[in-house]
C-alpha cells in the first residue's frame, strides 16, 4: 500500500490531465476562484513542495546570457494544452527584478531585460520547464500574478492559453469583464468613500462632503445618517438653494468642493422598512472621479456592446435627475461644474438604450423614455435655445455658460502664464492676484473676457484646443449645432413613433420662441411648457430650420468642409477641425456634401492611426511657447466618424479608419503591459503623450484595472465595425499601411509612411522627458 501523501490543508491537486482544465481565457474572479494547487505527481521526488524555486538565465556575475531558441530540458512532446505551477509572490518577485529595468511595475519594451523566462511545467511538478519569452507574453505573465495575488492565491497552475492569448480578445475580455467594473461606482453609503475622493481638490481638505439638491428632505435625511453612522467618515452633508447654479453661489463652493447627489431608487432595508440605494454608474477613470456628461454618451456605447443595459440606463437615470435639480446635465457631478454643461448627447443615448431594453414591460419602457425625452426638451428651451447660449440673429447656439473667477478644478499652475502679467502690474503675486480677482477686489475686463471663452472651452468638452483659444464663446460650432440637430430630429421622431404624435409635459418652464429672431427673443413674453401638448411637427421644423441654418453660415462649397461661425465678427472661422464629420452623425449633411467630405476633406484628418483633431495648418506648430494640447489626442472624434460614414454608406472607409484606431490601441496593450490610456497621438501611433495634464490611465501597477471609460467604448464600438479578416490581422499586430496596401486609395500613405518604431518613439520620450 502506498504510503499517505501529504500536504498541506486546504489545497487542490491539479489533474495529469489537462483535458479538465477549467476555461483557460476565463475571467480572473472565476479562474483564480478555487484554492492553492498541487500536483498528484511522484515521479519527481525531489521537487518543491512547499515552496518553488523559479528557473532564470543562466547568469555570470551581473550578465545575463541568452539561451539558445530551444534546450534538453524544454518539454519535447505535449499531449494537450501546456500548464505551469507557480509560485505567485516567488514569481513575481524575480520577475520584476529581471524583466523591469526602469522600475515602473510594468514590462515593456522599453525594458531591457533578457525577456525570456523558464517556468517549470504543472505536470512535470515543476521539474521541466518551458521558456517564456517576449515583451508581451512576460507582461502577461505579471498582470496573471498580480490577478492571482488579488484573489489570495499562493500557488497556482496557470495555463500557457493565458500568457500568449490573442490579444485583441484579452482586452476585449478585461474591457468586458474588468474595467468596467473596476469604474463603477455608486453615490450611497456604501459607495460614498470611494466616490468623494477628488484628485482635483487645491484646498487641503480631503474630508468629504456632499451637496444634496433642494426638494429631496428624504435623500438629505439619508446622508445624515450615513454621516452619524460612520463617524470615521467626518461627512459634511449641505443642502443646495432652490437656485443652485447662481454665479455667485456657486464661487462661493470654490473654497469647500464637494460631490454632487444624483439618482436614487427605494429599496427593502432588510429590516421590514425602506432604504435608499445609489444607482451605479461609469466614471472616466483615474483624476475624473465622478459622472461626466459626454464621457457617459461614449461609455454607454461601449456598455450596450457589452450587453450592460441597466448600467447604461442608469446614468440616464442621473442625467434626469440632474436635469430636474441642477437645471442641466452638468460637466462633472462636483460643485464647481454645477454652472455648466457639455455636449448634449441625451436623445441618442436614451434612445439606443430603449431599442435594446427587455421587451417584457414595454409600457415601463416607454414610461422610461418619456421621462428622459421630456427632460431632453427641458434642457433644450431652458438652456440650448436661451440667451446667452442662443444667438438670435443667426438661430444658431454656443456654449457660453456663465461663471465667475478662475475655474477651480484646474491644475494649480494652469493659468499661471496668463495671471502674470496682470500680476505684476499690481505688484502681487500669482496667488495674491488669484485671490483678489476671485473675490472681486480687483476688476479686469480683459481678464474676464479670457474666462469668459475658458468656461466656453470647457463647456464643449474639447478643453482645451488652439481652435478655441480666445474666443469660444462666440462660437456657433458644428458640432454643437450637429447635436441639436440631433437632438430636435430624436425628440420629434420619439414623439410620432412611441408617443402617438402628442407628448404632454410634466415641469412647467418656458419655451424658446420660434423661429428664432432678434425681435422674437427681445419680447419677455414666452409661452409656457404645460399651455399645450408637444407634438412631432414642430420639432421637425425646428431641426429643418437648423439644417437651413448650418448650410447658410457653417458649410464652406469651396473647401468642401463645415466651419464653425464666429456670431460677433460674423464670419467663418477657417480652423480645419475633424467635428465637420459630426454633421455625418447627424444626420443633418445632404448626400452631396457628403460626398464632398469624404472625397475632398477626409484626407486631411486621416493619419496612420485614425484621425487627428485638426489639421497642422490650422493648428500651427507645436513648440515650448506653443505645447500641445490636450484635444490634438481625441477618440471620440473617431466614433462620431465611424458611425456617420456608415450612416452614409462609405463602409468601407468606416472600417478603415476603425481599424487604424484598433491596431493602435491593440499594439500599445501588447508593448505596454495591457496599457489603455487616455490619448493617442494617431500621428506617431503611441500613447507616450504630454499634455496639460498628462496622459489618464497609464500609471498603474502589474495589471491595468480600469483603462479609461471612453477609450475602452472605442475599442469595444470598434470592433463591431470590424469583420473577421480585419479583427485577425489587428490581433497578428498588421500595420495599416500593410493590410491597406491593396486599395488604391492608401498607397500615397503607404508610399510616404515610414514604419513605426514604438521602441524608438517610447525611448525617445524618455530621452526628452529625462532632459
Amino acid at each position: 500500500m502506498a504510503p499517505a501523501l501529504t500536504h498541506p490543508s486546504g489545497v487542490s491537486f491539479v489533474p495529469d490531465h489537462d483535458n479538465v482544465a477549467p476555461t483557460k481565457v476565463s475571467d480572473a474572479s472565476q479562474y483564480y476562484a478555487g484554492g492553492d494547487s498541487f500536483t498528484r505527481s511522484r515521479t519527481y521526488s525531489h521537487s518543491h513542495i512547499h515552496g518553488y524555486d523559479v528557473k532564470r538565465a543562466p547568469a555570470f556575475q551581473d550578465d545575463q546570457h541568452a539561451r539558445s531558441r530551444r534546450l534538453s530540458h524544454d518539454e519535447k512532446s505535449v499531449t494537450g494544452p501546456r500548464r505551469f505551477l507557480i509560485d505567485v509572490e516567488e514569481t513575481i518577485r524575480v520577475v520584476l527584478e529581471q524583466e523591469d529595468t526602469d522600475g515602473d511595475l510594468q514590462i515593456s519594451v522599453t525594458d531591457a531585460g533578457p525577456k525570456m523566462m523558464a517556468l517549470g511545467t504543472a505536470t512535470s511538478n515543476g521539474f521541466k520547464t518551458f521558456d517564456i519569452r517576449g515583451t508581451y507574453m512576460l507582461s502577461n505573465l505579471l498582470q496573471e500574478l498580480a490577478l492571482a495575488r488579488d484573489h489570495g492565491r499562493k500557488r497556482i497552475v496557470l495555463d500557457e492559453a493565458r500568457l500568449t492569448e490573442n490579444p485583441v480578445d484579452r482586452l476585449n475580455r478585461m474591457i468586458k469583464n474588468s474595467f468596467w467594473h473596476s469604474l463603477t461606482r455608486r453615490i450611497d453609503g456604501e459607495g460614498l468613500e470611494i466616490i468623494t475622493a477628488d484628485p482635483k481638490n487645491r484646498t487641503g481638505r480631503i474630508n468629504p462632503r456632499i451637496y444634496v439638491p433642494h426638494g429631496e428632505p428624504a435623500m438629505a435625511e439619508y446622508y445624515r445618517k450615513v454621516a452619524k453612522e460612520k463617524p470615521h467618515m467626518n461627512l459634511d452633508v449641505q443642502v443646495l438653494p432652490e437656485k443652485p447654479d447662481d454665479p455667485h453661489f456657486v464661487k462661493s463652493l470654490n473654497s469647500k468642493p464637494g460631490i454632487l447627489a444624483l439618482a436614487m431608487n427605494q429599496v427593502d432595508d432588510g429590516r421590514g422598512g425602506k432604504t435608499l440605494k445609489g444607482i451605479p454608474f461609469i466614471v472616466p477613470g483615474a483624476r475624473f472621479n465622478e459622472l461626466y456628461n459626454w464621457d457617459s454618451y461614449f461609455i454607454s456605447l461601449g456598455l450596450l456592446v457589452d450587453g450592460q443595459v441597466n448600467m447604461a440606463k442608469g446614468m440616464v437615470d442621473h442625467f434626469i435627475f440632474e436635469i430636474k435639480h441642477y437645471g442641466k446635465i452638468l460637466n462633472g457631478s462636483r460643485s464647481y461644474y454645477l454652472c455648466r454643461t457639455q455636449p448634449p448627447f441625451l436623445t441618442d443615448m436614451a434612445l439606443q438604450i430603449y431599442n435594446q431594453l427587455d421587451r417584457s414591460d414595454i409600457d415601463e419602457n416607454r414610461r422610461w423614455l418619456k421621462r428622459a425625452i421630456q427632460a431632453a426638451i427641458k434642457e433644450y428651451h431652458t438652456i440650448w435655445v436661451a440667451e446667452p447660449r442662443m444667438d438670435p440673429k443667426t438661430g444658431l447656439s454656443r456654449y457660453r455658460p456663465e461663471g465667475l473667477g478662475i475655474p477651480p478644478e484646474t491644475e494649480a499652475t494652469h493659468f499661471t502664464h496668463i495671471l502674470e502679467p496682470y500680476a505684476t502690474k499690481h505688484g502681487l503675486s500669482v496667488l495674491e492676484f488669484s485671490e483678489k480677482y476671485n473675490d472681486g477686489i480687483l476688476k479686469e475686463p480683459e481678464l474676464d473676457e479670457y474666462f469668459l471663452h475658458d468656461r466656453a472651452v470647457r463647456e464643449s468638452g474639447h478643453d482645451t484646443t488652439y481652435r478655441f483659444e480666445k474666443r469660444c464663446a462666440n462660437l456657433a460650432t458644428i458640432d454643437l449645432q450637429s447635436l441639436l440637430y440631433k437632438y430636435e430630429f430624436d425628440i420629434g421622431t420619439a414623439i410620432r413613433e412611441v408617443f402617438d404624435d402628442e407628448l404632454e409635459m410634466e415641469e412647467d418652464f418656458d419655451l424658446s420662441p420660434f423661429p428664432p429672431t432678434p425681435e422674437s427673443y427681445a419680447n419677455p413674453y414666452r409661452e409656457r411648457s404645460r399651455s399645450r401638448a408637444q407634438n412631432s411637427d414642430e420639432w421637425f421644423a425646428r431641426a429643418e430650420f437648423r439644417q437651413q441654418q448650418i448650410d447658410k453660415y457653417l458649410w464652406n462649397e469651396d473647401k468642401s468642409l463645415y466651419f464653425d461661425y464666429d456670431t460677433v465678427k460674423e464670419q467663418q472661422i477657417l480652423y480645419e477641425s475633424v467635428t465637420a464629420l459630426w454633421p455625418l452623425w447627424a444626420g443633418c449633411a445632404s448626400e452631396e456634401q457628403c460626398w464632398k467630405l469624404v472625397m475632398n476633406s477626409l484626407k486631411k484628418f486621416e493619419v496612420l492611426g485614425g484621425l487627428v483633431s485638426g489639421t497642422e495648418e490650422s493648428r500651427g506648430k507645436i513648440s515650448l511657447d506653443r505645447p500641445n494640447r490636450q484635444w490634438d489626442y481625441p477618440p471620440p472624434h473617431q466614433i462620431m466618424a465611424w458611425v456617420g460614414l456608415e450612416r452614409y454608406g462609405y463602409l468601407d472607409e468606416a472600417q478603415r479608419l476603425a481599424y487604424r484606431f484598433l491596431y493602435m490601441m491593440t499594439t500599445a496593450f501588447v508593448d505596454f503591459n495591457g496599457v489603455v490610456p487616455e490619448k493617442f497621438d494617431a500621428v506617431k501611433m503611441s500613447h507616450l503623450v504630454d499634455a496639460e495634464y498628462g496622459n489618464q490611465g497609464i500609471d498603474f501597477k502589474m495589471v491595468p484595472r480600469e483603462g479609461f471609460g471612453w477609450m475602452n467604448a472605442a475599442y469595444q464600438v470598434g470592433l463591431s465595425f470590424l469583420n473577421t479578416h480585419m479583427r485577425r490581422a489587428v490581433a497578428a499586430c498588421t500595420s495599416p499601411e500593410i493590410f491597406f496596401a491593396s486599395y488604391n486609395n492608401e498607397q500615397n500613405v503607404v508610399n510616404n509612411a515610414r514604419p513605426v518604431d514604438a521602441l524608438g518613439i517610447a525611448m525617445d520620450s524618455l530621452e526628452i522627458t529625462s532632459q
